[in-house]
């Protein structure tokens, strides 16, 4: 997934994250300490004049509504990521009991993913029922027809539209703007037009969220503090310079005395002060001599940081001036005390309780939310993978993190699924994803990033994150009843990522895509290429596009009969490419997007799609536009499993306590299905087909 990020970053994936996706700056801070309270305070005054009508009104047309419905409530568990094929190997070992319950006395089946089988895309196409061609969510990132340079393809943000200038002082005048990318409507709406409630949390690309009846807490592409995917900050008394790292970036210490000066890093403050840089907070840390803790001391708020152990969530305030603040929350991870000082801190998380720009639906749904539970993480890609992949967590320190983030999701859905008592209740739970794309390497010692490392000491960590997945289902089937479908669903499974394959590399090699003169290689996001000579070029994870006329700002390749030849020239030389040192097929198929999408968007689409063999995936110089002189190498990052291969063998899993009739079911069929179980008449858009479900549950949810 960013896969860059989980490939995005590609913030999973890349410094993408970091510098691609760039925040509106202060403008966050004015919404959160003006506005906000403006919207709420009035927000909560109509809904309390107004909820006698309301009340009366919900009841009476529920009770309409639900007589067409075939079941009382659904909910649906999405573990992104479980993969069919180890579930029935934990299952077949007796380790997943009642995921195998599930099988035995209702449905188990592979559930078909999208294609390319990344989690953007699939989940579009879970919530919208339509192919990418509909939804216009192709990957992590697209590229700009003008510049060749990424952008964040779910969402965009930019500052206010208006600002008052006052010399170099600039005040924004009114909340930053932002814009979900995503096409076609999810099916919630629809079934809140039908007068059907839905509770929705973090189900990825619903930032910024949409108005519906129901409430949505927004998952994967919510930003930071900073506007990025995933900032990580890093502090240190080794003597080496500050800088950047992969997925975040080194902050320089200074000593005063006992203790140890720095600050966190906020968002860019060039909407409030013409060329004023990042907003900082200030703060200092004191290690305790003789023992492995320090004391940090921010804002006034003096914590004690112990080694090894995660704070709790921390707030921060950022001041942007003229009384606007911002804030935020982060935790600290005191990594090393002696000979030097490290020290971790997450990015810094829009603060639920009071946030900067809009994660929920309706906006106080964060504020009940962070009331009701506390402080919790409200970043997309939250997991930190590129601290793992850059060394500055190690395995243990990434799986608590995981599992702490995990935790809060889990209050989370429980307080929705008490609360939703009828409709729709559906949460998506990253772990799965997050765990497997790191810890995969421990399924097979001769995985090139275990070289001479320990391979036995976590080698059980993906069988206990299934084991895990299963007592979720166990607490959750106890609180249904027989007049509740439980679908348990992923949007894609998992496979080995040993070695990477540059397209670009192979592209510049093969005469498709040229250099500027005398370069052998290229600079990120394809700098230094000569596009007045390149006809086809590689961005993101799966996508291939050509460098067409009328199109890209230097196009070389006529549209029409030209880039046809193009493009199947290309299918017959990359379809079956071996790495020759391994002697494997590392791509096993290249999709034209003509085959694959129909709708409207199609234009937008990489125009062919790269699917690779299991082992194989785009290298990591690749994603983010390099041209090497590698065409194939061997992956060694703790990022060592992924699913953005071939989709035909990636598939997710389906688990329901009724039989499902459906051939081949598909993500694609979610949305027609459930429209259809609450009496909502599919749309004639969709593309996906509706399943038949047994009228009862083959056996009661209770467990013994």
């Amino acid at each position: 997934m960013i896969v860059v990020g989980s490939a995005l970053a590609l913030a999973l994936l890349s410094p993408l994250g970091a510098d691609a996706y760039a925040g509106p700056g202060a403008g966050f801070a004015f919404l959160s300490s003006f506005l906000l309270l403006l919207i709420v305070f009035f927000s909560s005054l109509f809904s309390l004049l107004s909820w006698p009508l309301r009340l009366l009104y919900r009841l009476f047309r529920r009770r309409k509504v639900y007589t067409r419905a075939k079941v009382k409530r659904l909910v649906v568990l999405g573990l992104d990521g479980m993969d069919p094929e180890l579930a029935t190997k934990y299952m077949n070992e007796g380790k997943l009991p009642h995921l195998a319950r599930l099988r035995d006395r209702g449905t188990f089946l592979p559930l078909q993913t999208t294609n390319p089988p990344i989690s953007p895309v699939a989940w579009s196409t879970f919530q919208t029922g339509v192919n990418p061609g509909q939804h216009n969510i192709y990957d992590f990132l697209a590229p700009s027809r003008s510049t060749y340079l990424p952008y964040l393809s779910s969402a965009q943000i930019s500052g206010a539209k208006r600002n008052l200038r006052i010399g170099k002082l600039v005040i924004p005048l009114g909340k930053p703007q932002t814009k979900l990318l995503r096409k076609s409507k999810p099916f919630w709406n629809y079934l809140g037009e039908a007068g059907i409630f839905s509770s929705i949390l973090r189900v990825p690309i619903t930032f910024p969220p949409e108005k519906f009846s129901g409430v949505l807490l927004a998952g994967m592409c919510v930003p930071d503090l900073r506007g990025s995917q995933g900032t990580f900050s890093f502090y240190t008394t080794r003597p080496e310079e500050s800088g950047k790292k992969q997925g975040g970036m080194r902050v320089p210490m200074r000593r005063e005395g006992d203790w140890l000066i720095s600050h966190l890093v906020g968002p860019d403050n060039d909407n409030a002060r013409n060329g004023a840089g990042e907003l900082r907070t200030p703060f200092k840390l004191q290690p305790v001599p003789g023992r492995d803790e320090a004391l940090l001391d921010l804002a006034g708020q003096k914590i004690v940081l112990r080694k090894g152990t995660y704070s709790d969530w921390i707030r921060v305030r950022f001041n942007a001036g003229l009384g606007m603040k911002l804030y935020g929350i982060c935790r600290f991870l005191l990594t090393a005390v002696s000979p030097h000082l490290e020290l971790y801190v997450t990015p810094v998380n829009i603060d639920p309780a009071k946030p900067a720009l809009p994660i929920s639906h309706p906006l106080t749904y964060s504020i009940y939310l962070a009331k009701l539970l506390g402080p919790y993480a409200t970043l997309g890609l939250a997991e930190d993978t590129w601290a793992l992949n850059e060394g500055i967590l190690n395995d243990e320190a990434f799986l608590r993190q995981c599992y702490l983030i995990h935790d809060e999701r889990e209050r989370m859905f429980f307080d929705a699924l008490d609360k939703t008592h009828r409709g729709v209740c559906v949460c998506v739970f990253d772990t799965t994803d997050r765990v497997q794309h790191m810890f995969w390497r421990y399924l097979e010692p001769e995985h090139p990033a275990n070289n001479g490392k320990d391979t036995v000491r976590l080698a059980g960590t993906i069988e206990e994150l299934y084991r895990k997945m299963d007592d979720l289902v166990r607490r959750t089937l106890e609180k249904l009843d027989d007049n509740t479908i439980l679908l348990v669903i992923s949007d894609h499974g998992f496979k080995s990522f040993q070695r990477g394959v540059n397209l670009n590399s192979w592209l510049h090699q093969n005469g498709y895509l040229a250099l500027q003169e005398g370069a052998t290689e290229s600079g990120e996001w394809l700098k230094g290429v000569d596009w007045e000579r390149t006809r086809a070029f590689a961005l993101g994870l799966n996508g291939l596009y050509i460098n067409q006329k009328n199109r890209e700002r230097a196009g070389t390749v006529n549209p029409g009969k030209e880039t046809e030849e193009l493009k199947r020239e290309l299918q017959e030389k990359l379809r079956g490419l071996q790495d020759p040192e391994r002697s494997r097929v590392a791509i096993t198929e290249v999709f034209d997007r003509r085959a694959i999408y129909s709708g409207p968007y199609v234009e937008n689409a990489p125009d062919l799609i790269v699917g690779y063999n299991p082992g194989y995936r785009t290298a990591w110089d690749s994603v983010t536009g390099k041209v090497t002189r590698t065409v194939f190498e061997d992956n060694t990052k703790a990022w060592s499993g992924d699913h953005c291969i071939d989709a035909r063998l990636v598939p997710g899993v389906l688990f329901c306590n009724r039989k499902v009739q459906a051939e081949r079911p598909g993500l694609v069929d979610m949305a027609p299905t459930i429209l259809d179980l609450f009496g909502v008449k599919k749309p004639p858009h969709m593309h996906g087909k509706i399943w038949g479900l047994s009228e009862a549950t083959p056996a009661r949810n209770k467990t013994r």
